[in-house]
C-alpha cells in the first residue's frame, strides 16, 4: 500500500512524462486525421510544413506556459509541470479545434477530480480504491460530447487519488489551474503565430481529384482502342483509389472550413468554401459514375465478354466519347470547346447505341456506359450553373 503524503515517490518529471506519453500521441493523431493522408506529391511538402509549424508552436507554447507557471502564487505553484502539459494538450491544427480540445480537456479533468475525492474520503489508498476510481473513470469516459476530455477522466482521478496526499482539494485546484494556464497559452500561441487556414489543401485536393478522374477516363478510352485484352490495365485497379481520394479531399475542405473560425487571417484570404463544397459534391457524383463505368468496362473486357459484348461498330464512338469526357472533366468549364466536343461525342454514341438496340443487339453494358458519360457532363454543367454563394 502506498503512503499518502506530499512526499510520495513519484517525481514531477516522471508524472509529466507519463501524461505526455498518453496525450502527445492523441495530439499527433488528431493532427494526422485532420491534416489527412497525402493527396499527391504536391501535398507531401505541404503536410510536412504544417506538422513542422505545429511542432514549433507546441514547443513555444510549452516553454511560455512553464515560465508563467513558475510565477503563479499559492498552492498551484507546487505543480508548475502541468502548465506545459496543458499547452501541449490543446495544440491542434486549427484554432477552433484548439479551443474545443482545451475546453474538453479541462472538463474531463474536473470530472476526474470530482470522482476521486469521494473515494479518497472512504479511506486510505488501496488496491480496491485504485480499481474503483479507474473503473468509474473509464465508465464516465463514455459520456457523450466529452471528446478529448474523456481520456483525462480516469487519469485525473487516479492522480488525485495517488498524488493528492493529505490535501486532494489543493492538489486538484493546483492541477486544474496550471492546466488552464497551459491551455490559454497554447490557444494564444495558435491564434497569434501563423494561424493555419489550410486553404492550400483544398486547392491541391480539388485539382488532384479532378485530374485523377480525367486521367481515369483517358486511360479507359485508350484501353478501348487497344487490342483486347489491353496491355495497360492499371486503370481497372484504381476504383478504390478514387473513392479514397474523394474522402481525403472532403476532409481537406472540412479542415479548411474549420480553420477559418477565430482566425484573423481569414479576411486576407477570403476563399469561397461554399463554392468548394459545391465543386466537391459535383466531383463526388462524377467519381461515382467513373467508378461504375470502370467496373462495367473491366467486366466487358475480362470477366464476362460473352454476356456483355462490345459491338465492333461501337468501339470507336465509345472510345471517342470516353476520351473527350475525360478532357471535359480536366477543363471543368462548360464554356470551353472540350465540353461541347464531349457532349457531341456522347450524343453520337447514344445515337449509335439506339440504332444497335433497334437491331436487337445486346448493348445493355454499352448503354450504361453512355448514360454514365451523359450524367457526368450534366453534373459539370449543373455545378457551373450554381450561383456564387448559393
Amino acid at each position: 500500500m502506498l503512503r499518502r503524503g506530499r512526499n510520495i515517490a513519484v517525481e514531477p518529471c516522471v508524472r509529466l512524462a507519463l501524461m505526455l506519453a498518453c496525450h502527445t500521441g492523441d495530439m499527433a493523431s488528431a493532427a494526422g486525421k485532420t491534416a489527412n493522408q497525402p493527396l499527391g506529391g504536391r501535398l507531401r511538402g505541404l503536410l510536412l510544413h504544417q506538422r513542422l509549424l505545429l511542432a514549433l508552436k507546441a514547443g513555444l507554447a510549452a516553454a511560455i506556459a512553464w515560465w508563467i507557471a513558475l510565477q503563479v502564487p499559492g498552492v498551484a505553484s507546487q505543480y508548475p509541470y502541468y502548465a506545459p502539459l496543458g499547452a501541449v494538450a490543446c495544440m491542434y491544427p486549427t484554432i477552433a479545434g484548439s479551443a474545443k480540445q482545451g475546453f474538453q480537456t479541462l472538463v474531463g479533468l474536473a470530472v476526474g477530480f470530482v470522482l476521486a475525492i469521494p473515494v479518497i474520503l472512504l479511506g486510505a489508498v488501496s488496491v480496491l480504491s485504485v480499481a474503483l476510481v479507474v473503473g468509474m473513470g473509464v465508465l464516465l469516459a463514455g459520456l457523450p460530447k466529452l471528446g478529448a476530455g474523456r481520456d483525462w477522466i480516469p487519469i485525473a482521478a487516479l492522480f488525485v487519488l495517488l498524488l493528492g496526499g493529505d490535501d486532494p482539494d489543493g492538489y486538484s485546484f493546483g492541477y486544474l489551474l496550471q492546466m488552464l494556464v497551459g491551455v490559454l497559452v497554447g490557444l494564444g500561441v495558435n491564434m497569434l503565430i501563423f494561424p493555419p487556414l489550410h486553404l492550400n489543401g483544398v486547392v491541391h485536393g480539388l485539382a488532384d481529384l479532378r485530374g485523377s478522374l480525367a486521367r481515369q477516363l483517358a486511360d479507359m478510352g485508350a484501353a478501348i482502342n487497344e487490342s483486347w485484352p489491353p496491355e495497360h490495365a492499371e486503370w481497372a485497379a484504381r476504383q478504390n483509389q478514387l473513392t479514397q481520394l474523394g474522402r481525403e479531399v472532403r476532409s481537406a475542405v472540412q479542415l479548411a472550413d474549420s480553420s477559418r473560425h477565430g482566425n484573423m487571417r481569414q479576411r486576407r484570404h477570403n476563399r469561397d468554401l461554399n463554392a468548394d463544397y459545391d465543386s466537391l459534391r459535383a466531383m463526388e457524383r462524377v467519381a461515382f459514375h467513373v467508378e461504375d463505368m470502370t467496373e462495367i468496362l473491366a467486366g466487358i473486357i475480362w470477366r464476362s465478354p460473352e454476356s456483355t459484348p462490345l459491338p465492333p461498330a461501337l468501339v470507336a464512338p465509345l472510345a471517342e466519347a470516353v476520351t473527350r469526357t475525360g478532357a471535359a472533366i480536366e477543363s471543368w468549364d462548360p464554356e470551353e470547346s472540350h465540353m461541347t466536343d464531349a457532349e457531341d461525342a456522347v450524343e453520337h454514341l447514344i445515337q449509335q447505341i439506339n440504332h444497335r438496340a433497334a437491331d436487337n443487339q445486346r448493348i445493355d453494358a454499352i448503354a450504361t456506359l453512355g448514360m454514365g458519360l451523359r450524367r457526368i457532363l450534366l453534373t459539370i454543367r449543373a455545378e457551373s450553373d450554381i450561383p456564387v454563394g448559393g
